[in-house]
């Protein structure tokens, strides 16, 4: 992809599509999986930098964690990294947090393409940063977050950031608050409102009011 072809990642753009091999640790086996397959189903796009290292471990162990959850809510997940098939099923086979535990189908990317695709590749080290995409039942891209080599993501913001997501499309005249949870109360934006948000949220409903 020419630096003219490439797609500016934002929220509301259609997520790049893409072809990779991908190692089922269900199924012990490799199959092609393409960003067209999920089209109907919400995705978690999950990149990490390397098998065999110390934080992946646990972010793919916390991701396995809520994957039942996620399911119930349509929603599947793709890990992705620069390693092969082969490094991925070395990985599951030896690592305890993974060993017979990981459901989560491991995407392989050793050139990077994908990773540059998102704007994650980090060029000096061959890897992609930590970065997790929403895609929506549509392919587009509803939100993101890219975060340095060395910390860990939390799962339960990932979970909250999909409920948050899921009401919204139901309710597209909606909008809601920081640190939404369902069943809080939700705005409507209007002029009317501008200055006077406070008014519109009942006290005691966040921890901020």
């Amino acid at each position: 992809m020419s630096v003219e072809e490439r797609v500016v990642i934002q929220p509301g753009v259609k997520a790049p599509d893409f072809e990779v091999e991908a190692y089922d640790p269900v199924n012990d086996e490799v199959r092609k999986v393409r960003l067209s397959d999920y089209k109907g189903k919400w995705l978690v796009l999950c990149f990490y930098p390397a098998d065999f290292t110390f934080v992946c471990a646990t972010e793919l162990a916390a991701m396995n964690s809520v994957l039942d959850e996620l399911k119930k809510m349509n929603v599947e997940v793709l890990s992705m990294s620069t390693d092969s098939v082969y490094d991925h099923r070395g990985w599951v086979k030896l690592e305890p947090l993974l060993k017979d535990r990981l459901k989560i189908l491991m995407g392989s990317d050793p050139t990077g393409k994908v990773a540059r695709m998102y704007g994650v590749y980090k060029e000096d080290a061959g890897v992609a940063y930590r970065g997790r995409f929403i895609i929506d039942p549509d392919g587009v891209i509803q939100a993101f977050e890219v975060v340095n080599l060395n910390m860990g993501r939390n799962v339960n913001e990932l979970l909250r950031q999909i409920r948050a997501l899921q009401y919204l499309r139901e309710h597209p005249d909606e909008a809601t608050p920081a640190m939404w949870e369902p069943g809080k109360p939700t705005l409507k934006p209007s002029i009317k409102i501008a200055g006077q948000v406070g008014e519109q949220i009942p006290k005691g409903s966040y921890p901020y009011w």
